[in-house]
């Protein structure tokens, strides 16, 4: 929609609004404990504890490896995250990214976002002074899905090139890319920088190595700054891969139809209170929030 002069005793046209239906594919995943009916009776309450915390640290890095999957565009048979079978790739098409059948959790723009075919639906939209067509031949082929420009992006290789053009797609389209995320062997690259490596400036806190850092990185999981950019690294995320997004716009979709659920398990097999389960769904929702760089 877009504001309109109005004369005096005229009323404004109505417009219509650009809507897109995003369906969510919600599923159920569970887990059982090894706590019984006898361990209730006769071990220490530490015992349970331990197991009953390592279920919940189970929960935590199935939920962030399902994210960082869908948002990485990273082929999993059990997640069925990707596209058809297979990893996003730079050469991965726009029309491809689009059927919720062969793509259910979504994507950002693949390559030549402007020639989709059949009852696809374009996602892509003129902004500012860029139009829908330039904004497709940003980057060549418009693709938030990029070949890194760095010589070894398997090991971690960081073209520092790569982010600027990163920023270009994400600012271009309204958004304002805020944050970086990256793998341990990134991470390692960028230490090895005097840059990064410097101390936050304006932050408040300390040099980094000091004490109040090292309490504030814990809190936030922020490792520094770069370009502006917040840097977060992730033990998922693989070695060939990083991503620039803008966090503020929530690019991921999550939809929770039910949290974490302790139930009765079978009594046959002697667990009692728990087999726990949840319900809920990821998706990519927001096509222009996000860059993944794919190294060799």
């Amino acid at each position: 929609m877009a504001l309109e002069q109005i004369e005096e005793g005229d009323t404004p046209n109505y417009q219509h609004t650009d809507l897109r239906n995003e369906r969510i594919s919600v599923k159920e995943w569970g887990l059982a404990v090894g706590v019984t009916r006898r361990m209730l009776e006769d071990s220490r309450f530490s015992e349970m504890e331990m197991a009953l915390n390592e279920a919940r640290r189970a929960v935590e890095r199935h939920v962030t490896k399902h994210f960082i999957y869908t948002v990485f565009g990273l082929y999993d048979a059990g997640f069925n995250t990707g596209v058809g079978g297979a990893s996003i790739l730079a050469t991965t098409t726009e029309d491809a990214l689009v059927p919720f059948a062969d793509a259910p959790h979504g994507a950002f723009y693949g390559k030549a976002p402007t020639t989709l075919t059949g009852s696809n639906v374009q996602r892509i939209y003129d902004y500012g002074e860029y139009s829908a067509a330039e904004l497709a031949a940003l980057n060549t082929t418009g693709s938030h899905y990029m070949a890194s420009g760095g010589a070894g992006g398997a090991t971690g290789d960081i073209a520092l090139a790569d982010l600027t053009t990163a920023m270009e797609l994400i600012n271009a389209k309204g958004g304002t890319a805020d944050t970086l995320m990256i793998s341990p062997s990134h991470y390692k690259t960028l230490l090895n920088l005097a840059d990064f490596t410097a101390p936050f400036s304006g932050s408040g806190d300390a040099q980094k190595g000091g004490l109040n850092y090292v309490n504030s990185t814990s809190a936030s999981g922020v490792v520094g700054q770069l370009y502006g950019l917040n840097v977060y690294m992730n033990h998922w995320i693989p070695q060939n891969r990083f991503g620039v997004f803008d966090m503020k716009v929530k690019p991921v979709g999550y939809i929770e139809r039910r949290g974490l659920t302790v139930e009765e398990a079978n009594p046959g097999f002697g667990i009692s209170g728990s087999y726990m389960t949840m319900r809920y769904g990821l998706k990519v929702i927001r096509p222009e929030a996000g860059v993944i760089v794919i190294g060799a």
